[in-house]
């Protein structure tokens, strides 16, 4: 009767040991991987910013600033115009 409790413990600790081993082998190792491609992204997009010339990317973006600038004043007076033709034609 004692063989057969010690049976099924040795059967119960084996079960629990493969579906650890399954376990490890799904989950823990994929998450592993999955963690390991983060840190390489990571890495790599602090990378680009550390190499970015700050310098450079300002001036780019004061340009932007002013075309924008720019087309908008040109827009406004386009807009203007057809209504100092009609002020002229009225008047």
């Amino acid at each position: 009767d004692a063989l057969k409790v010690i049976d099924a413990a040795i059967e119960s600790v084996s079960k629990s040991r493969g579906q650890i081993g399954s376990f490890q082998r799904n989950v823990l190792e994929s998450n592993i991987r999955s963690l390991g491609t983060a840190r390489e992204n990571l890495a790599a997009t602090e990378s680009t910013i550390r190499d970015t010339d700050v310098a450079a990317e300002m001036t780019n973006f004061t340009k932007l600033q002013i075309l924008q600038q720019a087309g908008l004043s040109v827009l406004s007076q386009a807009n203007a115009a057809p209504q100092s033709v009609l002020s002229l034609l009225r008047g």
